[in-house]
């Protein structure tokens, strides 16, 4: 997943409203969200590892994770960082969970995680290896530190701060179409993150188009102070250089 929005505890009826793309090689196998039988979660799921990059349970835990892009750093041969959304949504007793994610966090490459709980949300990210307790707020998370000034995360946060204040009924729609944004930043604009100018640009758009890579799908998961948890998930091709929405799947808890 590359780009991550939500608010946390600041709407009348929400305790977690977020929104998401997630961005993949066009060839990498994917199902789209489902109750994985085995593991008890409602997720996507990447089928090269097996793993996934957000999900909820039946305990209305939810854990959702970005990698830290900085290539010259990739290290060969480690732990799928997909493992780690899995292991907080099935973890037997989370204060352990967190008091060992820092001792292993060295073993993955870059990544950020979201973690919550019923009363807490959680932001962590091995660059610091610290978990950070967040307080009731609006906050975004692309391929860098929690709330980086990157030209899409910005605009992500302004669109999404600015239908919130003027949407109190949540219009599943419009959050969809928020995120399709294809816009790309001004190149001096772009920050230098190791992969060269043109994919900097590629990459500065909400919605990613390009021949091999791109946003795969965009996700809502709503969580109420009372009621069902709400997961949408739609997937999407490119035809063309159109963007084609191919299913949506709508899962509530």
């Amino acid at each position: 997943m590359c780009l991550i929005v939500f608010a946390y505890n600041t709407h009348p009826h929400y305790r977690l409203i977020l929104i998401s793309n997630r961005d993949e090689f066009y060839q990498r196998p994917t199902e789209p969200l489902h109750i994985w039988q085995d593991k008890k979660i409602v997720a996507g799921r990447d089928l090269q590892s097996m793993g996934t990059w957000l999900g909820i349970n039946s305990n209305r835990y939810v854990a959702a994770l970005t990698n830290f892009r900085d290539p010259k750093s990739l290290k060969p041969n480690t732990p799928s960082r997909g493992e780690l959304v899995c292991s907080w949504l099935m973890a037997q007793n989370t204060n352990t969970w967190m008091n060992e994610l820092p001792k292993q966090s060295s073993h993955y490459n870059g990544f950020n995680l979201l973690f919550c709980d019923l009363t807490h949300c959680y932001y962590f990210s091995n660059q610091t290896n610290f978990i950070q307790c967040l307080n009731p707020g609006i906050y975004g998370l692309s391929n860098h530190l929690l709330d980086t000034p990157w030209p899409k995360l910005k605009k992500a946060k302004a669109s999404f701060t600015q239908f919130l204040d003027s949407n109190p009924s949540l219009d599943i729609e419009h959050l969809f179409t928020l995120l399709l944004n294809t816009d790309t930043a001004k190149e001096c604009d772009l920050p230098d993150t190791g992969v060269g100018i043109e994919w900097e640009r590629i990459l500065s758009s909400m919605f990613i188009i390009s021949n091999i890579y791109g946003t795969r799908s965009s996700s809502i998961v709503l969580i109420p102070h009372q009621g069902n948890i709400q997961f949408i998930e739609r997937t999407y091709y490119i035809e063309q250089k159109q963007i084609v929405a191919k299913q949506t799947v709508h899962i509530a808890i």
